[in-house]
């Protein structure tokens, strides 16, 4: 499976597995350190002349710490110093602390006649130069907790520097999933060889700025040698599995998605989910709906077909609708279950009873999570292979964690506890995490914050059912289904901005965030 994701995804990796990388490219294949150093501060170098034009005659201000990443700045120091720039170079700390490969590239740049000051103080740094450019070679993936001292100092007021900054590897500071109290703000940042998960997620991918994977001669293989199990959506990888249309195919074999969804208050969940089961490209979508409300419904919806239940005394669906459920339950190819379910003793009950029986793929989203929240064992020993769409918030009431350690360790957890219950879990948010039952990590690269508006969810879950439901495996399916999500939410974007952008609005541009795809194969 590894060997699939790797040739049309991106690898992203923790630091810990690119110190790993950088130990087997060194010590298994040969590759000398001072080489991987030597071909990080080049292709940072690179950088740095798009981002100024020339290099000649600027100031330059490069800030080095005492490890690999400060050797990555002495070697940035070296070829600027040889193209005319006017570089100063502070070390955080003391020259004979610097060790390795990094005291190596210390040596040479002394050598030339280049000076090096030590800081072990902010007194020691003159914030008074003028720089076109500040390059951070402090840290990069060398943080383990959060700054404090000097160190964190310095990055406070580097960021007050009036000039744009470039991170070598990861903004100082980064830590992935953490908070990041104090880190540096870059405008560009350089990460060696393969993505950081740390730049992926907020508010690391907010304090990152532009990022940009240099190639520093680590074969990408190693990636797989190493098993690496997180990787970021790309279009490549759906140019080769979103499903296509024969030119004899008809509606009942495109998929047909049955729906258990809304209550009184909560008829608009249902609307958009079902018709996002069409959007997405199915062929049928049924939606069962309390009885009373059926009328309100079919006022709003033209292609999905309903099916009036019988209800609770709070309008929602009764437990005896179980035999009109159970006769849709042999037509459907995909069963979702959720939007404005409503979370009645009957709706647990209801959704105990199709876990029973339906051995189909089923979309669980929002009560119908929150409906399990006690008794989430039952998901793990189904039949069916379950796709799980919670927020935080409802992972946190299903899993027993809470919110604030769900989103200092996102990948951590869905990880966990895709394993652990053994289904697809898309945990919704900026950045979506999708977790498969096998411990594979996909993080999504599509979306914008006008997303974060009432219904988007709801449209998710039918766009991931009606993917489902034309063949596609589950875990593909929800991989699909986010990233088109995010991308028709991006068409939005550019059509109508960011302020005012609607469910409704993604929901209609679905269609046109697939075309992307098949014009591409044509």
């Amino acid at each position: 499976m590894s060997s699939k994701y790797f040739d049309n995804l991106r690898p992203v990796v923790t630091a810990k597995e690119m110190s790993g990388i950088d130990r087997f490219a060194i010590e298994k294949i040969g590759i000398p350190g001072m080489v991987l150093m030597e071909n990080a501060g080049r292709e940072v170098v690179a950088v740095i002349k798009e981002m100024l034009g020339t290099v000649e005659n600027k100031n330059i201000i490069i800030f080095c710490g005492k490890g690999n990443n400060g050797g990555d700045g002495f070697v940035i120091a070296r070829y600027l110093l040889n193209m005319g720039a006017k570089v100063k170079i502070y070390l955080i700390g003391k020259i004979d602390e610097v060790k390795g490969e990094a005291d190596s590239n210390l040596n040479i740049l002394q050598n030339i006649g280049h000076r090096v000051f030590p800081v072990s103080s902010m007194e020691h740094i003159d914030w008074n130069e003028g720089a076109h450019l500040v390059v951070d070679a402090m840290l990069g993936t060398g943080v383990q907790r959060a700054l404090k001292g000097l160190m964190a100092e310095v990055v406070e007021s580097i960021n007050r520097i009036y000039a744009p900054i470039l991170a070598v590897d990861l903004p100082t500071g980064m830590r992935a999933g953490a908070n990041n109290e104090v880190c540096i703000k870059s405008s560009k940042t350089v990460t060696m060889a393969f993505l950081k998960s740390g730049l992926l997620m907020s508010p690391g991918r907010e304090q990152a700025g532009e990022i940009i994977v240099a190639d520093i001669g680590i074969p990408n293989w190693v990636g797989k040698e190493k098993d690496i199990k997180c990787f970021q959506l790309t279009d490549e990888y759906f140019s080769e599995v979103l499903p296509e249309r024969k030119p004899d195919t008809f509606k009942n074999k495109c998929g047909q998605v049955f729906l258990l969804a809304g209550s009184i208050g909560l008829t608009g969940a249902a609307v958009l989910s079902s018709e996002a089961v069409l959007r997405s490209g199915a062929g049928m979508a049924l939606l069962g709906i309390p009885e009373s409300l059926n009328t309100i419904v079919e006022e709003k919806l033209t292609e999905v077909m309903t099916l009036p239940l019988p209800e609770t005394d709070q309008q929602s669906i009764s437990l005896d609708s179980k035999e009109m459920i159970s006769e849709k339950l042999t037509w459907a190819n995909v069963l979702a279950v959720g939007p404005g379910l409503s979370t009645h003793s009957d709706s647990k009950k209801l959704l105990k009873w199709i876990l029973e029986k339906f051995e189909k793929p089923i979309v669980l989203d929002a009560d119908a999570i929150n409906c399990f929240k006690d008794e989430k064992e039952i998901l793990r020993t189904t039949k069916s292979d379950l796709i799980l769409t919670p927020h935080p918030g409802e992972l946190s009431r299903l899993v027993g964690i809470s919110t604030k350690e769900i989103l200092a360790a996102p990948i951590e957890v869905v990880r966990e506890q895709a394993q652990k219950l053994n289904i697809v879990l898309v945990l919704k948010g900026a950045p979506t995490i999708i977790g498969s039952p096998d411990g594979y990590i996909f993080i999504n690269s599509t979306g914008n914050p006008g997303m974060a508006t009432a219904g988007m969810g709801d449209v998710l879950t039918g766009a991931i059912a009606g993917l489902v439901a034309q063949g596609m495996s589950p875990l593909d399916g929800a991989l699909a289904g986010v990233y088109l999500h995010g991308l028709s939410g991006d068409i939005s974007k550019s059509e109508l901005g960011e302020a005012g952008l609607l469910a409704s609005d993604v929901l209609k541009n679905l269609p046109l965030a697939m075309r992307t795809f098949e014009a591409a194969n044509v």
